[in-house]
């Protein structure tokens, strides 16, 4: 799952207006932000094997970002500092949800690598195995958020252009990602993956600066 992971912060932006887009895009992938960190730092890790299906990641150790647990306390993080920022409870709430959305978005396409406490039995329904259906419910769930970010906007009779403007980036990069050939380190996997959520993340924040 990659810009899957972003219908989550669509549909809680078409939920909750007054939730910032730059702070919902982060949250959607503020899980895999924090592993990229500890990929590059060698804290968790990851191999590369072409041999497997859909996605090459062999994601073998990951407790600090992946885990149940883990996910349940980043998501108990962003909430706290959605609060300290003085935003609305709703808005809060909305970037709470879209941070753990994050692993239960993974549980659905992971192969067995989520682990549901500490140390304890990994799971994934493994849709990674089959890359067309995989593709298509990543790219299904992408355009039913965008069509309610859409039909919210719409409602409040504001211009879909950065709805377009979004989809248009996501769209992109997934075609790049596909396209790339895969190998690499794990700390050059980290690092790009970093720079492309924090430019996904500027490309909100860009957007939010030219509507207000």
């Amino acid at each position: 799952m990659f810009v899957g992971h972003y219908a989550a912060s669509l549909a809680a932006k078409a939920a909750a207006p007054r939730a910032p887009l730059w702070s919902l895009v982060l949250a959607a992938q503020a899980v895999d932000i924090g592993w990229s960190g500890l990929i590059i730092a060698g804290v968790e890790k990851v191999r590369i094997d072409p041999s497997l299906p859909g996605s090459a990641l062999d994601l073998y150790h990951m407790p600090y970002t992946h885990s149940l647990p883990a996910a349940l306390l980043w998501s108990a993080g962003a909430l706290g500092l959605a609060r300290l920022a003085r935003l609305p409870w709703a808005a809060a709430i909305a970037i709470a949800f879209t941070v753990f959305s994050h692993w239960l978005l993974d549980l659905l396409v992971h192969r067995p690598d989520l682990e549901l406490w500490f140390g304890g039995t990994k799971v994934g329904l493994g849709l990674w195995n089959y890359p067309v259906p995989e593709q298509a419910v990543e790219i299904g769930l992408l355009g039913l958020a965008a069509a309610a970010w859409a039909w919210s906007r719409g409602r409040a009779g504001r211009s879909l252009w950065p709805v377009l403007a979004f989809m248009t980036a996501l769209l992109a990069v997934q075609i790049i990602a596909m396209v790339m050939p895969g190998g690499g380190d794990a700390a050059g996997l980290g690092t790009t993956a970093l720079v492309v959520y924090l430019a996904l993340g500027a490309l909100a924040w860009a957007l939010d600066r030219k509507r207000a």
